[in-house]
């Protein structure tokens, strides 16, 4: 024979209905510790890297803003987000655009400043924009990741008045001091910078 279940008492009874009545907005959020962040360019998806992996600053306030380094990831657009969302990497860069569709990802805000360059005041002044693929494999250099990416990159010069040339938008291997080779021969750098220059 089933036992019966007892019945619940008062306080239990008005637990529940007080937690009934507190409205949705208030609780908190079902992802513990994520948080929602304002992209400083429309058109990107917030995909935040770890703050072990960047410094906080105030640009263009605290440093200039006047230049775009133009790299490339040498992995899978995803990976690249997990690389920057892995605090021992201590690496990142503000945007990742992926290949197939030309998505862009804002991993660092502007205002704070990147590990990507591989030079401290490098990195203090520009901002940082990775390109899903590898160096010597050109289809990944889509179209749709040209376009999108010329579109941002003219953006964030508009905003900090960066000159549209190859001396302030330049590849990862012009930074002083680098021993990477990004983006490569295979980038068309005159096609890039006609994209730019149309914005």
């Amino acid at each position: 024979m089933e036992r019966a279940r007892p019945l619940p008492d008062r306080r239990r009874i008005l637990k529940g209905a007080a937690l009934a009545a507190v409205p949705y907005a208030l609780l908190p959020d079902a992802r513990a510790g994520a948080q929602t962040q304002t992209v400083d360019y429309p058109l990107a998806q917030w995909q935040p890297a770890t703050a072990s992996n960047y410094t906080t600053a105030n640009r263009p306030s605290d440093h200039p803003v006047d230049r775009v380094v133009i790299h490339v990831t040498q992995t899978a657009y995803a990976k690249a987000l997990a690389v920057f969302q892995n605090p021992r990497k201590k690496v990142s860069a503000h945007y990742v655009v992926r290949s197939a569709d030309g998505h862009v990802a804002q991993c660092v805000r502007e205002s704070d400043i990147a590990w990507h360059a591989g030079n401290w005041d490098y990195n203090t002044r520009s901002i940082g924009i990775e390109h899903e693929g590898w160096v010597d494999q050109p289809a990944y250099f889509t179209d749709a990741l040209y376009a999108r990416s010329a579109r941002l990159t003219a953006s964030v010069c508009e905003r900090y008045g960066i000159a549209k040339d190859r001396a302030h938008i330049i590849g990862h291997y012009e930074v002083p001091g680098t021993d990477h080779t990004d983006p490569g021969h295979d980038w068309d750098w005159d096609r890039y910078m006609r994209l730019v220059d149309f914005g």
